[in-house]
């Protein structure tokens, strides 16, 4: 085009690919307004007008609406803030579209129902502040009300879920599980009940400092025995008992008796939760950290070892008196004598 010349709305459609319709639209607007008009009264378009319309059009493809349009052809705005504004815009737009995708990936494979597909959308929808909540929730149950131990502070953060901005499939796959997991009322409790366990294994009147928690303890000392092949109910596995019953009387300050080993028994059928070991391989995905050793069978081998040395609790069954019978009632199981002839 002559830099001079000026252009119908027509000329300007053949070099734009736009409908005159579209072109009219604009120029109606005041975002690419006429030059001039002929004698006829037709828009006529001069070469800056036909830059700015193809600058439209640019933006246009962009996905950019017409007032952020209307503000960068009118120079209200530069061209790079709007283009930072729109790559952030499409940034979260692209977000979103992955968190879907991953969600109905999550549907095929799982099969899950309209009220568990319904419940997956909502979750991998929220925002980061209301992942935080639905997190801080959860770990508030868990730990709250437990004193300061600094050493609750390490453990409650390597327990904490940080899905990154940007996160792959698998991710939100593993975050959507994990959140569905820690709003589960048994799971809670039954993590709760292992917090409080490690809160009140230190001898009475010790300080808080902090210590290892006792199922890594038993992975040291079962794992070689394990290795080995000695049975949990072996007497191989006697000492091996032996051992566990004084590290765990050391760590609490009580005697190494039966009631200790009870009490270590249901510590450790507490921790052999499979949802645990769940939680923490959804949390290591989630995270991009290595997954975690998974302890069950040192679990089980230990609870199998303990058993047969750890009777059950013996509670004495309540006394109940002899039913005392007032006078004027007559026990069912006994039949009245008959009245004297004289009694008559």
């Amino acid at each position: 085009m002559d830099g001079g010349a000026l252009y119908s709305i027509g000329d300007l459609a053949r070099r734009t690919g736009l409908t005159v319709k579209t072109i009219r639209f604009y120029s109606d607007r005041g975002i690419v307004t006429p030059t001039d008009r002929s004698p006829a009264g037709h828009r006529r378009y001069d070469i800056e007008a036909a830059a700015r319309l193809d600058l439209v059009c640019t933006l246009r493809d962009l996905g950019l609406g017409l007032a952020m349009i209307r503000k960068v052809v009118d120079r209200e705005l530069s061209l790079t803030e709007v283009a930072a504004t729109h790559a952030e815009a499409l940034a979260t737009q692209i977000s979103a579209l992955r968190l879907r995708r991953a969600v109905l990936t999550a549907v095929a494979e799982r099969g899950a129902t309209p009220e568990e597909m319904d419940l997956m959308h909502k979750l991998a929808k929220l925002s980061e502040n209301e992942r935080r909540r639905l997190v801080d929730d959860f770990l508030d149950a868990v730990f709250g009300g437990l004193g300061a131990d600094p050493h609750f502070t390490g453990i409650r953060r390597s327990m904490t879920p940080e899905l990154p901005d940007d996160p792959g499939t698998e991710q939100v796959r593993a975050w959507v599980e994990l959140a569905e997991l820690s709003q589960d009322p048994d799971f809670r409790a039954r993590v709760r009940r292992t917090a409080e366990d490690h809160a009140n294994e230190r001898p009475e009147g010790g300080i808080a400092v902090p210590r290892r928690d006792i199922v890594a303890a038993v992975r040291d000392q079962v794992r070689p025995a394990m290795e080995v092949g000695i049975a949990p109910t072996s007497p191989e596995a006697d000492p091996i008992v032996s051992a566990l019953t004084a590290h765990y009387a050391g760590v609490v300050g009580l005697p190494g008796d039966v009631e200790l080993r009870r009490r270590l028994l249901a510590r450790l059928e507490t921790a052999n939760d499979p949802r645990r070991q769940r939680y923490l391989e959804l949390l290591a995905v989630v995270n991009g950290w290595p997954a975690p050793e998974d302890l069950t069978p040192v679990l089980d081998w230990s609870i199998q070892a303990l058993r047969p040395q750890t009777p059950p609790s013996q509670t004495p069954p309540s006394q109940t008196p002899p039913s005392q019978t007032p006078p004027s009632q007559t026990p069912p199981s006994q039949t009245p004598p008959s009245p004297a002839p004289g009694d008559r």
